[in-house]
């Protein structure tokens, strides 16, 4: 069964930085696109980062929400079956949990991380 399981959240200062994991387990985790979504208190879910599947022809590509464009990087190691969030400069209105997607069908979420940016 698919499994996706977030690591690497904790508490920062304004302006610092965290790497984000996520260990994938149970699919062909070099076949599909990967996601990192997160959600504030009272707020939806929303998107943060995407990368390819190494199968598209177009492996590596990643796209970002605006908000973070330039501060997070996403990545991925096929061969460990992993997904990176690198979050620099971050800002307390980064501050949420932060999920790992994959969309097979259906959509698959793990259970979240952490990330809490205040002085």
């Amino acid at each position: 069964q698919v499994q996706l399981v977030e690591s690497g959240g904790g508490l920062v200062q304004p302006g610092g930085s965290l790497r984000l994991s996520c260990a994938a387990s149970g699919f062909t985790f070099n076949a599909y696109p990967m996601r990192w979504y997160r959600q504030a208190p009272g707020k939806e879910r929303e998107f943060v980062a995407s990368i390819s599947a190494i199968m598209s022809g177009t492996s590596g590509v990643d796209s970002y929400d605006n908000s973070v464009k330039g501060r997070f990087t996403i990545s991925r190691d096929n061969v460990k079956k992993m997904l990176y969030l690198q979050m620099n400069s971050l800002r307390p209105e980064d501050t949420a949990v932060y999920y790992c997607n994959v969309f097979r069908p259906p959509d698959y979420w793990g259970q979240g991380t952490q990330v809490t940016v205040s002085s």
